[in-house]
């Protein structure tokens, strides 16, 4: 095999020694960086690093080691011989085998989790970022009972107000350096930060402050007491590495390279992201919670529901979290490999008003800005029929910002509204609103009755619902100019004010309270519509703050009355999930506010291994 003469290259970090452990071994990347294999090496190799051999095991299983130590290279050919004498004959064939190929519709905007909550970015860094705890299966967000250990071993309330996290000592991040309590401090300062305005602020509003007791032990202070308190403390962040990331500058924090290519501390190590074709993770065989059963992870990006379906059905990936149409189930029941998965629905959709001038949010917007006339649009839009229609009988119309995952708010008083397109026509009459001889599209004081609405490109779904909803419209002198866009373009013009209106897609959290806060009060850090109803606002702070269940409950149905009143969306759906894994997966559990949140107990048994699953990677 001929090497280029750049293979002799030093690897540029200086070598510091290991005391008091073995010798390193060696390990080969490509000119990129890029761990390529532990049992054949191509012939672009260029570069060799030297690695723990305490390390080989991950290596032999394809994982990237970041941070480990650099050196100067040493004989192509013992090298080779070193490198190729790890790898386990045909290939890997024990336990802790596998290739797990997701259906990606659409590709992340960021894996730096405080700057996106998109589902897809959440699908993948939630593999790389743990929390302090996680909720276990009963979903419980009221004290603490049934949390989960994450980062933090253990936890105890030292007053009514301090809450005492110890961070299990075995923790680390992927470049070798312990999780400490000055992360946890860090990740709170970052996520707290105004200039930053992560998605996630508004929701850790009552926790007053986060501070190091010592380098394993952190506590936070709340400004008051409230039932979800420690829900509040961990379901929101995912600690970040203070070491690399706090010399960051507030304004790079949504374009940092660090979002590209992440350091994390979870299941799985970040190894590769080709832009428009897929991301790969590569478990982590160190993993102090215990290794992961897959060996690989890699979502691959498809261009729509329909495309990501076709490949799982076709064998070219294994999982998809949802089938969504009644077509895509049956193709999937049919297909002979895929077991589905129902599970309830996290996700509710609707079309979302901007409150505010496109633009512009000192101004109210010229059309939106008239209740009358968004309610107007509400009874002229026949969401039975779209939903029968589209869904068959997997989706509901909910009463509010609802997924069908909180069944306890689905209030049957709270009625949703019949499709009438006089009443409709009514309300804009009466409103000045009126047609022009020879227009069909209503108008007033020289502003037409006309608007743009943003449609993500990769949602087959929203983009059927658009049209629909454009000829709904039409019907009552509504022009609706339907815009497609990239999902991160369309996250970013909601997020600019820059927007008419959006058809939205919200995968909500376990609780009520996070989500429709952070998406529906006036301080709600995902509120892009500017919806503003100072008793909407108490009457959320009454439901959160509520001492009993039943007061909680109270106080929600008083939120939602006001909600439909005002009407700043139209509430369109609220789906079923059901989710499509090839068979040779064993113990596939998912959980509905974060499908994949068990995957790395999932497990592919020898006897069941593809040809992908043994291959060293």
């Amino acid at each position: 095999m001929s090497v280029p003469s750049t293979a002799m290259r030093l690897w540029p970090r200086r070598h510091t020694g290991w005391p008091g452990r073995s010798p390193p071994a060696w390990r080969a990347f490509d000119s990129h960086r890029r761990y390529r294999s532990c049992g054949r090496i191509p012939s672009d190799i260029t570069v060799f690093q030297r690695v723990p051999v305490v390390e080989l095991d991950s290596l032999c299983l394809g994982q990237v080691r970041l941070g480990a130590h650099g050196g100067p290279t040493i004989g192509i050919v013992g090298a080779l011989l070193l490198v190729a004498s790890c790898a386990p004959r045909g290939g890997c064939g024990g336990g802790y085998c596998g290739t797990l190929v997701f259906a990606a519709p659409g590709e992340p905007t960021s894996l730096l989790p405080v700057v996106t909550d998109e589902a897809l970015d959440r699908d993948v860094f939630d593999q790389l970022f743990l929390k302090l705890a996680d909720i276990g299966p009963a979903a419980n967000t009221m004290g603490d009972k049934g949390f989960e250990p994450g980062l933090a071993a253990k936890w105890e309330w030292t007053s009514p107000l301090t809450l005492t996290f110890h961070l299990d000592p075995r923790a680390h991040w992927h470049d070798g350096e312990p999780v400490t309590s000055a992360d946890v401090a860090f990740t709170f300062g970052v996520y707290t930060d105004s200039a930053i305005d992560s998605p996630y602020r508004s929701n850790l509003g009552h926790i007053v402050s986060v501070k190091p007791t010592d380098a394993a032990t952190v506590t936070y202070t709340f400004d008051h007491r409230y039932p979800e308190m420690f829900f509040d403390a961990v379901y929101h962040m995912r600690i970040l590495p203070a070491h690399l990331l706090k010399t960051l500058e507030h304004s790079a924090w949504r374009s940092a390279p660090f979002g590209r290519m992440p350091v994390g501390d979870g299941p799985y190590r970040f190894v590769r992201w080709t832009p428009g074709q897929s991301i790969e993770l590569a478990a982590d065989s160190t993993f102090f919670l215990g290794r992961p059963h897959l060996r690989r992870l890699i979502w691959r990006f498809t261009t729509d529901l329909t495309v990501g379906v076709t490949q799982v059905v076709a064998g070219e990936a294994d999982a998809i979290q949802v089938l969504v149409t009644p077509a895509n189930i049956d193709r999937a029941a049919k297909s002979g490999h895929l077991t589905l998965y129902p599970y309830a629905g996290s996700v509710y959709n609707l079309l979302g008003f901007n409150l505010r001038a496109n633009g512009d949010r000192r101004h109210p917007h010229p059309i939106f800005g008239d209740a009358d006339v968004r309610r107007a649009l509400v009874l002229a839009t026949d969401r039975v029929k779209m939903a029968q229609s589209v869904f068959g009988g997997h989706a509901k119309i909910p009463p509010g910002p609802i997924s069908q995952m909180w069944r306890a708010l689905w209030f049957t008083d709270i009625p949703v509204p019949a499709y009438d397109t006089t009443q409709a026509a009514q309300l804009l009459e009466h409103g000045g609103w009126h047609r022009a001889s020879g227009d069909a599209v209503r108008a007033r004081n020289g502003v037409r009755l006309s608007f743009h609405l943003a449609v993500p490109s990769t949602s087959g779904t929203r983009k059927q619902y658009a049209q629909l909803i454009q000829e709904q419209l039409r019907a009552v002198g509504v022009e609706v100019v339907i815009d497609e866009m990239e999902s991160a373009t369309m996250h970013a013009k909601q997020r600019a004010g820059k927007y008419d209106a959006a058809l939205e897609s919200w995968n909500t959290d376990p609780s009520p309270s996070s989500s429709i806060r952070d998406a529906w009060t006036h301080a709600g850090g995902s509120n892009f519509g500017g919806y503003n109803n100072p008793a909407f606002d108490q009457q959320i702070a009454q439901a959160i703050s509520a001492d009993t269940p039943d007061q909680a409950t109270q106080a929600w149905h008083e939120a939602l009355l006001t909600l439909a009143h005002d009407s700043p969306a139209i509430m369109l759906y609220a789906l079923d999930n059901v989710a499509a894994v090839d068979r040779r997966v064993a113990d596939v559990r998912l959980r509905p506010d974060y499908w994949w949140a068990f995957v790395r107990s999932w497990r592919i048994p020898p006897d069941r291994l593809a040809d992908r699953d043994r291959v060293e990677h």
